[in-house]
């Protein structure tokens, strides 16, 4: 059965360093509006968005009658001498859930997404020369195997990799290229329909195309008349997402009906979590929430 989830960052709650932290809406009113609007899990968010004590964060979760799936967890993989960080960093979030109850749940490793002046300048718009070299691929290959590797070896919990605009797996062809060279059997791959689109692919073809290397689904939609509009105005990454470039489900250009019959043909059988980032202070989280639920009943999920 195929189950319904949103993330804090659908309520602006980002890991990103913005001076808009402070505007953040507080973990108890996202859980509350996650559980009113009709999702049955969640992510974790940021670290220290939510408890961090194992018992505080169970009982915040169970008490809505929610489950907690997984953690987005962002950490510099270019850099071989950032890499024991990044264990460190990710064993403490799968610690946390592990001890809290949350055997099942993923760690979602994604690039320090935001950070690298000319990819998150350039996102949506990637071109040859912006990426990374051979030898820094394989770097950044074996940093995520070994963080992948230590979080399972430690607590039996799955590590899938979260392709990212404004990080250096973008494009379809850099998400094709760390597939290639990671362990199958130990990375798999998070599909974002949204973040697939606007880094130049179709999420249709890459569902197909990575069909047995598809752990764990984010749903969100993309607009690309407001990608457009951005480029046009030389804005960024934060400018696109501002102005609304990861629109309500179903008023972008994902083709979610032809992606939940693929589901259905893949015997698909987890987690969908639906994200719709937002910047804090920007936009009514609940309303969207509830739309992008209403939406999603309608294509029989």
């Amino acid at each position: 059965m195929i189950k319904i989830a949103n993330a804090p960052c659908s309520w602006g709650a980002l890991e990103f360093d913005l001076e808009e932290k402070s505007e953040e809406i507080g973990f108890e009113q996202v859980l509350d509006e996650i559980k009113e609007t009709g999702y049955i899990g969640t992510e974790l968010g940021d670290w220290g968005y939510m408890p961090t004590v194992p018992e505080q964060l169970r009982d915040e979760v169970q008490k809505r009658g929610l489950e907690l799936l997984g953690a987005f967890v962002p950490l510099v993989l270019a850099d071989v001498t950032k890499h024991d960080d990044g264990v460190s960093a990710a064993l403490k979030v799968a610690g946390l859930m592990h001890a809290a109850g949350y055997k099942n749940a993923f760690i979602v490793l994604a690039d320090d997404n935001g950070t690298i002046p000319e990819r998150t300048k350039n996102a949506g718009r990637i071109r040859p020369g912006m990426g990374l070299t051979d030898a820094q691929w394989m770097d950044y290959a074996r940093g995520a195997e070994k963080i992948a590797k230590a979080i399972k070896d430690t607590y039996g919990i799955r590590t899938v990799f979260h392709h990212h605009c404004a990080g250096y797996v973008e494009t379809p062809e850099e998400v094709d290229k760390l597939l290639s060279l990671t362990d199958p059997e130990l990375l798999g791959l998070c599909l974002d329909m949204g973040h697939y689109a606007f880094g130049g692919g179709d999420p249709v073809e890459a569902l197909r195309n990575y069909a047995g290397r598809i752990w764990h689904i984010h749903f969100k939609d993309f607009d690309p008349k407001i990608a457009k509009a951005s480029k046009d105005a030389n804005g960024d990454y934060f400018d696109a997402i501002k102005n609304g470039v990861f629109c309500e489900l179903g008023k972008g250009e994902v083709n979610f009906e032809a992606i939940v019959s693929l589901l259905h043909q893949m015997n698909y059988d987890d987690w969908i979590v639906v994200e719709q980032d937002i910047l804090p202070g920007m936009g009514h989280p609940k309303v969207c929430a509830q739309s992008n639920r209403d939406y999603i009943k309608t294509l029989g999920l």
